[in-house]
């Protein structure tokens, strides 16, 4: 690991200015200040020199973000340091976001929970093997070729690829996604706040970034608002391993029932593109229409309509598939039962 200053800011604006970056056009992106919440991501790209942050910025000491608050209208605000066992445990969001809980549990191993936050989960990069490996300068590095495009892309993206394939590794992403998420950003310009549906962006917008975050912005909330559907919302994924793994495929479902009809639905699915990709012509085939099996195997088909398999992720179109029907029928034949 490379040597590196580091700092225990005790304010967010303190951490705004310590995470400046370095004022050299030169320098590559990956040398800049970086933050640590949990540490679950940051601390294996900088072990396997993925990256190398002339500063290490410890949010841990700032007060405030480890909370899970009420907004008293059956939403939560959530600190971008609230970890993701605290989410998973929390009697509210298994209360009004069932989903999200499930999306939490569903991450890596207890351990890994007990340290990750939903910040970090939320910014984490790619698990692609050509971007961790210290040596291969892809081009989310800085080089000029995606080498999983053809190469071995067994875990890569079926959707919205190109000119790289990755696929983002948050399990929490698509489920917030679907809940209509939203995320409070700091910088040194001051407070915003954005959809997550807008946070997240592909590469063909910025091929060495996976979100609209400047190296001098932090997460410092994320808010789920109340909905009609949050209730009825579930998350399943798919891996080879029972723990640890990241999804090959998962999806996260959300409907809202009227009487025996669907009002309206969301669905997100995780492990098959570069960001949570929700698939809203699918889920207008839903509205306003009573639940059955062969509703739900038309909008399994229509959520995959787009994807572009590469040579050895083919299984995903089906296994996405599979993981659509599942999760509707869960939401929605419990509301139907």
């Amino acid at each position: 690991m490379k040597s590196f200053e580091f700092t225990y800011p005790a304010t967010v604006e303190e951490a705004v200015k310590q995470l400046t970056p370095v004022d050299d056009p030169n320098v590559d992106v990956d040398l800049h200040p970086r933050p640590l919440a949990g540490g679950q991501d940051l601390l294996t790209t900088m072990k396997e020199y993925i990256t190398l942050p002339t500063r290490v910025v410890n949010l841990k000491q700032i007060r405030d973000l480890d909370k899970i608050e009420s907004d008293g209208k059956g939403g939560l605000k959530i600190g971008a340091l609230v970890t993701l066992t605290e989410i998973e445990e929390s009697p509210e969001v298994q209360k009004n976001f069932p989903g999200l809980a499930e999306a939490a549990r569903s991450v890596a191993s207890p351990q890994i929970r007990n340290l990750g936050t939903i910040g970090g989960n939320l910014c984490q990069r790619p698990r692609c093997w050509y971007f961790r490996l210290e040596h291969v300068v892809c081009i989310k590095k800085g080089g000029a070729e995606c080498y999983a495009q053809s190469g071995e892309n067994k875990y890569n993206a079926i959707l919205g690829g190109g000119p790289s394939y990755i696929v983002h590794p948050s399990d929490v992403a698509p489920m917030l996604v679907a809940l209509d998420g939203s995320v409070t950003i700091v910088g040194p310009a001051g407070t915003r706040e954005m959809p997550l549906s807008k946070f997240f962006t592909l590469p063909r917008v910025n091929v060495r970034r996976e979100n609209v975050l400047a190296n001098d912005e932090l997460i410092t909330h994320v808010t789920v608002p109340a909905s009609p559907f949050g209730a009825n919302s579930t998350y399943l994924k798919f891996r080879e391993r029972d723990s640890l793994d990241f999804a090959m495929s998962a999806v996260a479902a959300a409907v809202e029932m009227d009487g025996q009809n669907v009002k309206q639905a969301r669905i997100v699915l995780g492990g098959v593109a570069p960001i949570p990709w929700r698939v809203p012509k699918a889920e207008a085939l839903m509205a306003g229409k009573p639940f059955s099996t062969e509703l739900a195997a038309e909008v399994a088909t229509a959520a995959l309509a787009g994807a572009k398999p590469l040579e050895k992720n083919g299984y995903k179109v089906p296994l996405t598939q599979t993981l659509v029907r599942r999760a509707l029928a869960k939401v929605c034949g419990a509301q139907t039962a």
